[in-house]
């Protein structure tokens, strides 16, 4: 259980910095200051973004089944890795659930 559970820390860090990286530095160089330069520069925030969300996804439904969760909380682990900042506190959630399970 502690490889399966440092696989997924490892993806929530690497979703949660390229979740950072597509809104407050991606985005709004596309978006708000329409910096087409720059913008050329960035095209590779949400090719990696994809690729990571999708491997973060396969890392946590690993993670869950090993732990036996829930379809909801799967759900809500997995929809975490859209938000910049919600992959790091699921990240310590999902820690202190299978700490929780070995102790039992």
């Amino acid at each position: 259980m502690r490889s399966v559970l440092s696989r997924y820390r490892i993806m929530c860090f690497a979703a949660g910095v390229m979740s950072l990286l597509l809104w407050f530095v991606e985005l709004p160089v596309k978006y708000v200051f329409d910096l087409p330069t720059i913008e050329a520069k960035l095209n590779w925030i949400p090719i990696v973004h994809g690729y990571v969300y999708a491997i973060y996804v396969l890392a946590t439904v690993n993670l869950a089944i090993k732990a036996g969760w829930r379809p909801l909380r799967i759900l809500k682990f997995v929809l975490a890795g859209t938000l910049p900042i919600a992959s790091f506190i699921t990240e310590k959630r999902a820690r202190r659930l299978v700490e929780n399970l070995e102790t039992k």
